[in-house]
C-alpha cells in the first residue's frame, strides 16, 4: 500500500504538466465536425474529423482496417491528434507512443518490443471497491529533490496536497510516485481528483464548477464536476484499468518470488494471462479496453516489423493503430523496394490516410496561448505576438520551447509576467534548427579545419 499521511498547514507551488496533458478529446461537435479550437486542439480540422470518424467506427464495433496513417510536415500535431483519439474513447483508455527508430535501440528483439507495445495498449477494466482519497484540490506543493543520476536536475520527491469535499477538508503528504503523476497530469488548484490509496493511481475527474473558467471549458475542453460528498478518505466502488503488459509483468515477478528463474515474458506467460482475462470477461468480472498504439516515424520500421504488425493486428483484440510519417516515397527498410511513405503496400492498402498541414498564423497564436496557460506562464500581448512571429517564421516547436526560458529570465528580473524583451533575450542565445544548420554550413565553408567534415 502507498504511504499517504495526513498533515497540517501547507503552502503552494507550481507544477510542470506533460506535453499533451491538456488534451481531452478531438474537439468535435455532435456531427463530427471539428471546432476551430476545442479540447486543447487547434486547427487541423480535416485530420481531426478523420480521426473522429475512426473513433465512431471503433465505438460501433467496426474496425477501420488496420487503423489510421497521418501524413504531414513535422510539427503539425500528429502526436496530439493520436492522443486525442485515446481521450475521445475514454479517460482511462491506454495510449502508447513509440518511434519507429526505437526498435533498433533496445536490448529486446524488434518483435518483442512491438509485442510489449501492443499489450501495453490493451487495457482490462475491473470494477472494485477501493479505499480512495478524493476531493477538490485546495492547495498543492510539489517537493523536489536532486535526481540520483544528475545532481543538476530536480525531480518530484513527494507532495503535500489539501483536498476538500462538501463535508470534509483534509491535508496529506504523498510519496514520489503520486507526486510524479500529479505533475504529469497537470493537476492544479481547483481540479477534482481521486487517488487510489493502495496502488497510488491518480485520476483527474475534472474541474470543480466554482473554479472552472469559461475559457477553459471552451478552449481546453475541461469538464465541470460537482464537489464530491462525504469524507475525503473513504471506500468507494471505482473502475480500474490495467494493461495486458501490466499483468504479464505481474506474473513474471510472481515467478521470481516463487523461485522460478523467469527473466522475460514468455509466450506461456502471455497465454496464461490471456486465458485468465478471457475467463474474467466471460464471467462478467472484467471488460477489455482496446487503446491506441501510436507509431511516429513509421517509415523507420523495417519489413520484419511491418510483417509482425500486420499479423498481430489481425487478432480479435488489438489496439487502434495510428502511424505518422513526414516522408513521401521512401525505401522500405530491409528491402530494395521503394513504396509510398516507406510502408509496404499490403499494410498501407488497409489503412485510412489523413493529412495534416502547416498551421496558419491565427492558429499558431492560439497554440502558444494554450501552452502558456497550461504551463501557468503569463504573457503580455506584445510577447504573445512576438512568439507568434517566431512560430510563423521558424517553427511552433521553437516558439513554444522559448516559453520556459523566457519565464526564467522574467523571474530573475523580478517580473511575474513574460514581456517581449524577455523573449528577445532568450531568442538571442537559443537558435532554431534551420539557423543552426545554416551556421554550421557557413563554418564548414569558412574554416579550413571543417572543410573535410562530412555526414
Amino acid at each position: 500500500m502507498v504511504e499517504i499521511k495526513e498533515i497540517g498547514e501547507v503552502s503552494t507551488e507550481e507544477t510542470s504538466p506533460g506535453a499533451h496533458s491538456h488534451i481531452t478529446g478531438l474537439g468535435l461537435d455532435e456531427n463530427l465536425k471539428a471546432k476551430p479550437v476545442g479540447d486543447g486542439l487547434v486547427g487541423q480540422e480535416e485530420a481531426r474529423e478523420a480521426a473522429g470518424i475512426v473513433v465512431e467506427m471503433v465505438k460501433q464495433g467496426r474496425r477501420a482496417g488496420h487503423g489510421l496513417l497521418l501524413v504531414g510536415p513535422p510539427g503539425t500535431g500528429k502526436t496530439a491528434i493520436a492522443y486525442g483519439i485515446a481521450r475521445e474513447l475514454g479517460e482511462d483508455v491506454p495510449f502508447v507512443s513509440i518511434s519507429g527508430s526505437e526498435i533498433y535501440g533496445t536490448n529486446l528483439s524488434k518483435t518483442e518490443f512491438l509485442q510489449q507495445a501492443i499489450r501495453r495498449a490493451i487495457g482490462v477494466e475491473f470494477t472494485e471497491t477501493r479505499e480512495v482519497i478524493e476531493g477538490k484540490v485546495e492547495s498543492l506543493e510539489i517537493e523536489r529533490a536532486k535526481h540520483p543520476l544528475s545532481p543538476y536536475m530536480e525531480v518530484p520527491s513527494g507532495a503535500i496536497i489539501e483536498l476538500k469535499t462538501q463535508d470534509d477538508h483534509r491535508r496529506f503528504k504523498v510519496p514520489e510516485e503520486i507526486a510524479i503523476q500529479l505533475v504529469q497530469a497537470g493537476v492544479r488548484e481547483g481540479d477534482v481528483i481521486q487517488i487510489d490509496v493502495e496502488s497510488g493511481h491518480v485520476t483527474k475527474l475534472g474541474r470543480a464548477k466554482d473554479a472552472l473558467e469559461e475559457e477553459e471549458e471552451e478552449l481546453l475542453g475541461v469538464h465541470a464536476v460537482e464537489l464530491p460528498e462525504g469524507p475525503v478518505q473513504k471506500k468507494k466502488e471505482i473502475k480500474r484499468v490495467v494493461t495486458l503488459h501490466d499483468l504479464d509483468m505481474a506474473n513474471v515477478r510472481a515467478g521470481r518470488l516463487l523461485g522460478f528463474r523467469e527473466e522475460e515474458i514468455t509466450d506461456e506467460i502471455r497465454q496464461k494471462v490471456d486465458e485468465r482475462v478471457q475467463k474474467m470477461v466471460d464471467e462478467g468480472e472484467a471488460s477489455l479496453v482496446p487503446g491506441v498504439l501510436f507509431i511516429d516515424e513509421a517509415h523507420m520500421l523495417d519489413i520484419e516489423a511491418f510483417a509482425f504488425l500486420n499479423r498481430s493486428l489481425e487478432e480479435e483484440i488489438a489496439p487502434i493503430l495510428v502511424m505518422a510519417t513526414n516522408r513521401a516515397m521512401a525505401k522500405v527498410r530491409g528491402t530494395d523496394e521503394e513504396a509510398p511513405h516507406g510502408i509496404p503496400g499490403d499494410l498501407l492498402d488497409r489503412m485510412l490516410i489523413a493529412r495534416t498541414r502547416p498551421f496558419e498564423r491565427h492558429e499558431i497564436h492560439e497554440i502558444i496561448g494554450i501552452r502558456a496557460r497550461v504551463q501557468d506562464i503569463q504573457l503580455t500581448d506584445e510577447a504573445h505576438e512576438y512568439l507568434t512571429d517566431l512560430g510563423e517564421e521558424k517553427s511552433i516547436r521553437y516558439a513554444t520551447r522559448l516559453l520556459e526560458p523566457a519565464r526564467i529570465v522574467a523571474e530573475k528580473e523580478g517580473s511575474e509576467v513574460v514581456e517581449k524583451k524577455h523573449v528577445e533575450r532568450v531568442e538571442e542565445v537559443f537558435t532554431d534548427v534551420s539557423d543552426s544548420v545554416e551556421y554550421m554550413e557557413r563554418m564548414r565553408r569558412e574554416l579550413p579545419v571543417m572543410k573535410y567534415l562530412t555526414g
